[in-house]
């Protein structure tokens, strides 16, 4: 469970790093730019095996790299506009919802186990989502731009569903930062044009700031990894767990650091995670 542990703190960790980009003014397209070079090298330098570029195209994961990391940018994307046109609580259980793809793919193709304690659980994890995400303040729009949050659920759940499938045993940080060198390299090309079309220069604070999400961002996923190639592991429970617990701690520490409000319903999220967890992880 410790590779579970360091993957939902690094996945926090996040979350808290994003906050600090808005109190400090980073960039954030500049920010995410060097956070997926900084997870790109980081996965190679984590690697100990000779690296060769020939031998990399040939395996019969890359093309699942390549198109997830366009779908990292891409749902990125995606949550942004989302967020502006929809509302950050509709992006927010959008994104977080989605964990019900890789459960059910689990259950159906995996032929994990599935029992009445662990079904009631992963409803309970749902309905946590739900109140959990919704703030006092935020006004959920649905019937606008209704196709976002429905892409958004969709890519988020291919995203976990197909790193969970694809990945390698025993190439998980060649493989990790293969996804994340697609994604920089089409960062890049997202920042030349945006810095082509405005007048927006390039920030220095972007570079620690950007180099600490990609600390983080990297140890979230090459982490969720290893402990889904634990032995007796089943990614549905796994994945229900990550969620929730992600969920659950980002809100507790946005109350203690951040001194954001957080109503009724929030702390009503709260407990029914807690009460998910535990039942997903005793079934």
């Amino acid at each position: 469970m410790i590779y579970l542990l360091i993957s939902i703190l690094s996945s926090t960790a996040i979350f808290v790093v994003f906050k600090l980009f808005k109190k400090y003014e980073v960039n954030t397209l500049q920010g995410i730019v060097v956070n997926y070079f900084t997870a790109f090298l980081l996965g190679f330098l984590l690697y100990k095996g000779r690296i060769v570029p020939s031998e990399i195209i040939q395996t019969d994961w890359f093309i699942a790299a390549i198109m997830l990391g366009f779908l990292f940018i891409a749902i990125f994307n995606v949550m942004a506009l989302t967020a502006q046109k929809n509302g950050l609580s509709v992006a927010s259980v959008a994104s977080k919802m989605s964990v019900i793809i890789p459960v059910v793919f689990g259950i159906v193709v995996f032929k994990e186990s599935v029992g009445t304690q662990k079904i009631l659980g992963i409803i309970l994890a749902l309905v946590a989502v739900y109140l959990t995400s919704v703030k006092q303040k935020g006004n959920i729009v649905l019937t606008q731009s209704i196709y976002l949050p429905v892409i958004l659920f969709l890519g988020s759940g291919i995203i976990d569903t197909s790193i969970n499938y694809f990945a390698p045993d025993d190439n998980i940080p060649l493989f990790s930062a293969t996804i994340f060198a697609m994604a920089a390299l089409i960062g890049v090309i997202l920042l030349l044009v945006s810095l082509a079309q405005s007048k927006n220069k390039l920030k220095l604070i972007s570079i620690p700031f950007g180099i600490a999400l990609g600390l983080v961002n990297y140890c979230s996923i090459h982490f969720l990894l290893l402990a889904l190639r634990v032995e007796n592991t089943e990614s549905s429970t796994l994945f229900t767990i990550n969620h929730i617990a992600i969920l659950a701690l980002s809100t507790l520490i946005g109350l203690v650091l951040f001194k954001e409000d957080i109503s009724k319903k929030n702390w009503i999220g709260i407990i029914l995670a807690l009460i998910s967890i535990a039942l997903v992880t005793l079934a």
